[in-house]
């Protein structure tokens, strides 16, 4: 996925969840729309490098958007308006094996399950010559030790986007709740069991019961993002 034009700067303070105070290199403050709902946890600090990207649409109130922030490492992608149409193109180009060979990719599907609520998920994959997927997407920046963890705070949605693809796994179905890994560091997958011990227990229960569970890294250029190699997923 290649990226806007992006500016680089150094992240003052994130507040109210969707703002961020960003110094940029001519010395002018400017206030960026934050996209993501996490808490961020160990993906900013006052003075980190950070880049964003830049809107000319009048109708934004918000014309700066904070896109990756470098913790020391390397790019943390925390605008996860990204995250899934870098997946999709990881799914399209067959790096995710398990995945490969379907010749059908919808984004953003709505889906109706007995005993469940309507709910969307990111992906749909169709014409594999076996079950019809559908994908959901979880982007992923906590980093602990070797391991990356998911999710950063509490998240009933998150938990509700398991509990449907094990319903629909229950149909007949693939259901895969595949975690993109946004930043460099880290050899393995895990559940945040001590931020959200129900989340990490059903996961595995809903992994054991057919429900599979993919860790894709993402990888940052200087312009862009790529979706490309799988980690172990230790639950």
């Amino acid at each position: 996925m290649q990226l806007p034009p992006l500016t680089l700067g150094r992240i003052q303070r994130r507040y109210k969840r969707f703002l961020a105070d960003v110094e940029l290199e001519d010395g002018s403050l400017v206030t960026a729309h934050c996209p993501n709902t996490g808490s961020m946890r160990g993906c900013w600090e006052p003075g980190a490098p950070v880049e964003l990207s830049h809107s000319d649409n009048p109708r934004r109130k918000l014309a700066w958007t904070l896109e990756r922030v470098d913790m020391g490492a390397g790019w943390v992608g925390v605008n996860t308006a990204r995250t899934n149409g870098v997946v999709a193109e990881a799914i399209a180009a067959g790096r995710v094996p398990s995945l490969a060979g379907y010749t059908g990719l919808r984004r953003e599907v709505t889906w109706d399950l007995p005993g469940h609520p309507r709910s969307r998920l990111d992906l749909m994959l169709t014409g594999g010559g076996g079950p019809d997927v559908l994908v959901e997407v979880k982007n992923v920046t906590l980093l602990e030790g070797d391991r990356l963890l998911f999710p950063d705070a509490v998240s009933e949605r998150a938990l509700k986007h398991i509990e449907l693809l094990h319903g629909v796994v229950g149909q007949g179905m693939r259901g895969v709740i595949l975690f993109a890994l946004n930043r460099p560091e880290g050899d393995i997958f895990s559940p945040a069991r001590e931020i959200h011990p129900a989340y990490a227990e059903r996961l595995q229960q809903v992994v054991e019961e057919g429900v599979e569970a993919l860790a894709l890294r993402i990888r940052h250029t200087e312009t862009g993002m790529l979706g490309d190699g799988l980690l172990p997923v230790i639950l």
